[in-house]
């Protein structure tokens, strides 16, 4: 079992409303971002996308047992994606087009709960960071810059993954030391209008954004591996002007096989 490559799953992204022109009339979408598992394959790893089950699903949700992939696969990672709805944290929307994505939601924090369970680790990027708080028992702001007057746009529809900002490490924190040597505020993709609000249960922050405060990062200061960050790593690989993407993912690879090595028979 140790000599086989560690087996990450990753959660789905999901389209309810797939575009005509894609030939899936009345169908949903459960899809993989390219980079992202190109990211994880790199490292010699298997990604594994890990299907989502709604109320409409045409499986019975008693046939899948999430036991099954937590025994499978050596760590989750959570994709980007829609808003998490805010009744998952004891709001309404205050814009329709922010009420998220509960489906994906609640299949999602199953996956979290099982692998934390398992101790086995959990990587979030972006939306999934966000989940991960919400998951713990946090907030989220529903929009930066609606409820956080005078706080910079995270988002540029436009520009993409090509707008950015500055972040800090926390002091003492994880990521400083993974990042020990990297020049002061180093610079991240940002493609959110959602933010950690009020911090889940056992988590710190790692990272802020150098000048508003944002929360960039987060890490569990339990036993389980189980971290997240705001932006996009998956789009920094193999380009110089970004934090490097590679100490994130290669910490969470070390998790995943130290968790391997403490499930492994005896």
């Amino acid at each position: 079992m140790s000599s086989h490559p560690l087996r990450i799953g990753i959660s789905t992204r999901l389209m309810h409303q797939v575009p005509a022109e894609l030939g899936f009339r009345g169908k949903t979408l459960q899809y993989l971002e390219q980079s992202f598992a190109h990211w994880i394959m790199a490292h010699g790893a298997l990604a594994l996308m890990v299907p989502t089950l709604g109320h409409d699903a045409e499986v019975a949700r008693r046939r899948v047992h999430l036991k099954g992939y937590v025994d499978l696969l050596d760590g989750l990672m959570l994709q980007g994606g829609a808003d998490v709805c805010p009744t998952m944290y004891g709001q309404q929307p205050l814009r329709p087009e922010w009420g998220g994505d509960i489906v994906r939601d609640r299949y999602e924090i199953e996956l979290i709960e099982a692998f934390v369970a398992a101790g086995k680790p959990v990587f979030g990027i972006c939306r999934g960071h966000q989940l991960i708080n919400v998951a713990f028992g946090g907030s989220l702001l529903q929009d930066i810059v609606t409820q956080r007057p005078g706080t910079r746009p995270h988002v540029d529809r436009a520009a993409y993954d090509e707008w950015h900002h500055a972040i800090t490490f926390e002091p003492g924190s994880r990521l400083a030391a993974l990042y020990a040597g990297t020049p002061p505020r180093p610079l991240v993709n940002s493609i959110h209008h959602q933010a950690v609000d009020r911090l889940g249960e056992g988590l710190v922050v790692e990272a802020r954004d150098a000048d508003d405060g944002t929360v960039e990062a987060i890490r569990h200061t339990g036993a389980s591996f189980v971290v997240g960050v705001q932006w996009h790593p998956e789009f920094h690989w193999r380009r110089s002007d970004r934090l490097d993407a590679e100490p994130l993912l290669v910490d969470f690879l070390h998790a995943a096989r130290a968790a391997r090595r403490e499930h492994a028979p005896a």
